[in-house]
């Protein structure tokens, strides 16, 4: 009765010294990397804008999105903008990669 009863506090203590050797972390909900960030969650869908009238003659939509700000989606609506000269505009972009989601910024392009 004796050995048994050794034998499960060994097998006791082996268990708790290899899970004390497990640490489980949960992965990040977003990682920023030059240029983009990549959640792990998908966005919403994007919200209806009202389109008023642009202010000025030229001036273009640039739509809402949603942008990923402190472990959180949070929309931001679209702007009426000023056309750049020998520039085109780029949208924000969210794209899924794998099980990813890359958020790439709107940003002005030459050309």
């Amino acid at each position: 009765m004796r050995l048994t009863s050794l034998k499960a506090g060994l097998a006791a203590a082996v268990l708790v010294a290899t899970l004390s050797g497990c640490v489980v972390t949960a992965r990040p909900a977003a990682v920023v990397v030059p240029g983009e960030v990549v959640t792990y969650s998908a966005p919403p869908p994007p919200r209806a804008e009202v389109i008023g009238v642009a202010p000025m003659p030229g001036y273009f939509w640039v739509a809402g999105h949603y942008r990923w700000e402190g472990g959180a989606y949070v929309w931001h609506p679209g702007v009426w903008t000023a056309p750049r000269p020998g520039y085109h505009w780029v949208a924000h972009e969210w794209r899924p990669v794998g099980n990813t989601w890359h958020y790439s910024p709107g940003h002005w392009v030459r050309g």
